[in-house]
């Protein structure tokens, strides 16, 4: 019994002892008024033969460096775990860090460095210094898609850095494995861009790469040889990407400007036609709504045929009564028959259309018209043809030939197309409409004579990005903050825009701009001007845009949208056009039509 009683005693020492002694420890964590250095100094030093000394293994740190544990939670189906990845972490303190970075050349270099170039830092035998790694894949809660495929494109960047330094090439063995192993991953990477598209032996390709670069890396140990290798892999990368922005910028542009074969065709093949045709059949019916004022106008100025017939095919495809409604197209000379053919062997249901020459607005000429005389000026013709204004990028798209148009200044002459008329709605030909627009006509503008949709949504919208406000003419009568707005649909009130003359304000400031100096070509900024203060916000559903250049459209305002507009170069009639946005115009083009099936235009 003795017995039982003496073990009882020291196993309860030796469980109760430790727990009590620990507690005691933990509360001077907690208690404020105990010094946590203390405990910190009496952790980092021990006795040994009554001989106090430090811990040297590890690097001795303030109690400040200190973290807590971090603790992660796995889940395995119904299982769930948690665990600390570590004791304690250590870790350097911020002056410390900032030091080793500002003595470390590598360090600098990876911060400049594309994602491409860092995994060939990270891989190098010193690179431990620069930044530190997990190998626990478990670590990672989601692996990329194209994981593989940037692993294998750092691969070859690692590579070749390697085969450019001296103590690889004074290898041969070492190289001859190099680019054997730089041949078979680029044949296994191809066009990959997610894991998906690799060949079943690209794990294995990759795995010898590592072995072959791993022998590279034990080679070469010379850091400087490395950072300077970088720096110029960097500078080169840097110099391709410009060239290659503006290369793809030009070609953007060059394909923008050109017109598709089929598109050559279609007109001329029309035009034959229409020529065939007697005096009597060239006429469209329903002349007599032309000057109602009454019914839903239109206005519609273009010189692409297939374009124009989408905007009125879908148009009528939504409204409620079609006979009440009136297409106005302006053309020029060259597609006035094509345009004229095309409506009258695809009528619209029982809408009325109007196709006019704009050479038969005799009106309309360069003593009247500003604009006009500056578009047959020599230093305009200087600016757009003459070949050394090529290698200006900057000017590139303020030199499409669409602003040679005049066409495209038609929209700030609505009053004298259409004298008798008191609202029209404007339409660009790269839009789509999806739902009935007649609720625009019963809009209250308040007194303004423009209609339109704000476009201030970002930063680049705003007046300051298309006016040249270093001129005192502009910062002295507009805000550089001012809401932009978007042409393609504007509903104009024409009553008010003759009570207001807001013709000869536009006249006034495109003779102010006669040099260029207020803005650049195009519409959009004299009609920033034009309408200043005369602007009704419309709803943003009743007009969407970016179609024409950006993929990234929000999906439900593209559904919630009246009007969709295909502004940008991205036109959808182009091959360049974006394909997911291709369909809501291709649905209102008849492919089985025979003059498309004949000049071979396809969806």
């Amino acid at each position: 019994m003795k017995v039982r009683h003496i073990v009882l005693g020291l196993l309860s020492i030796s469980v109760i002892a430790p727990i009590f002694l620990y507690t005691d420890r933990v509360g001077s964590f907690v208690n404020p008024s105990s010094s946590r250095r203390d405990f910190l100094d009496d952790v980092s030093a021990f006795t040994v033969s009554g001989d106090t000394r430090h811990l040297n293994v590890l690097h001795q740190e303030t109690s400040a460096a200190l973290k807590e544990p971090i603790g992660v939670v796995y889940s395995d189906n119904s299982t769930v775990t948690r665990e600390h990845k570590s004791a304690r972490v250590l870790s350097a303190t911020d002056e410390e860090r900032q030091q080793q970075q500002l003595s470390n050349p590598i360090r600098q270099v990876i911060d400049r460095a594309p994602p491409g170039l860092t995994t060939a830092l990270d891989s190098h035998p010193n690179a431990s210094d620069i930044s530190e790694h997990s190998d626990n894949k478990h670590d990672r809660l989601t692996e990329p898609a194209d994981a593989q495929v940037r692993h294998l494109k750092d691969q070859l960047i690692r590579a070749k850095l390697y085969l450019s330094l001296p103590a690889i090439k004074n290898n041969p063995h070492v190289t001859r494995e190099l680019r054997l192993r730089v041949k078979e991953v680029t044949r296994a990477l191809g066009d990959a861009t997610k894991d998906s598209d690799l060949p079943k032996n690209a794990v294995d390709k990759l795995k010898a790469m590592d072995q072959s670069l791993e022998k590279g890396k034990q080679i070469q140990d010379d850091c400087a040889a490395v950072v300077k290798k970088l720096r110029a892999m960097l500078h080169s990368s840097e110099e391709q990407l410009r060239v290659h922005k503006k290369q793809t910028m030009f070609l953007t542009q060059l394909t923008a400007k050109t017109l598709p074969k089929g598109l050559h065709c279609l007109p001329l093949r029309l035009t034959t036609e229409y020529y065939t045709l007697n005096s009597s059949q060239q006429n469209f019916p329903n002349q007599q709504k032309l000057e109602d004022p009454r019914l839903y106008h239109y206005a519609l100025f273009s010189d692409n045929i297939l374009a124009a017939a989408v905007v009125v095919n879908s148009t009528i495809s939504h409204a409620k009564h079609p006979s009440d409604h009136v297409f106005h197209i302006v053309t020029d000379r060259l597609n006035y028959a094509a345009m004229r053919m095309w409506f009258l062997s695809n009528p619209p249901g029982k809408a009325t259309i109007q196709v006019q020459n704009i050479e038969e607005f005799t009106w309309l000429n360069s003593s009247y018209s500003p604009v006009l005389k500056q578009l047959g000026s020599p230093s305009m013709i200087d600016y757009y043809f003459r070949a050394h204004r090529a290698s200006s990028d900057s000017n590139l798209k303020f030199r499409n030939p669409k602003y040679l148009s005049i066409l495209n200044h038609l929209r700030f002459y609505l009053p004298e197309i259409f004298p008798k008329l008191n609202k029209v709605l404007f339409l660009d030909d790269d839009i789509v409409v999806q739902k009935d627009l007649t609720g625009l006509w019963s809009l209250d503008l308040k007194g303004n004579v423009n209609g339109a949709v704000e476009t201030c949504g970002e930063s680049f919208h705003r007046f300051d990005r298309y006016l040249n406000f270093s001129n005192p003419l502009i910062s002295k009568n507009f805000d550089p903050h001012a809401c932009g707005w978007a042409y393609g649909m504007n509903i104009f009130d024409l009553a008010e825009w003759r009570r207001q003359s807001i013709t000869e304000v536009y006249h006034r400031w495109q003779r102010l701009n006669r040099d260029r100096q207020l803005w650049k070509l195009g519409t959009l900024p004299p009609g920033l001007i034009t309408f200043w203060k005369r602007t009704y916000s419309l709803d943003k559903s009743w007009h969407v845009l970016g179609l024409g250049y950006n993929p990234n459209v929000n999906q439900r305002e593209i559904n919630r949208a009246a009007v969709i507009h295909y502004n940008g170069n991205l036109k959808p009639w182009l091959e360049i056009g974006i394909p997911k946005y291709k369909i809501y115009w291709a649905k209102y083009v008849d492919y089985e039509t025979v003059y498309l099936r004949e000049c071979n235009i396809n969806p």
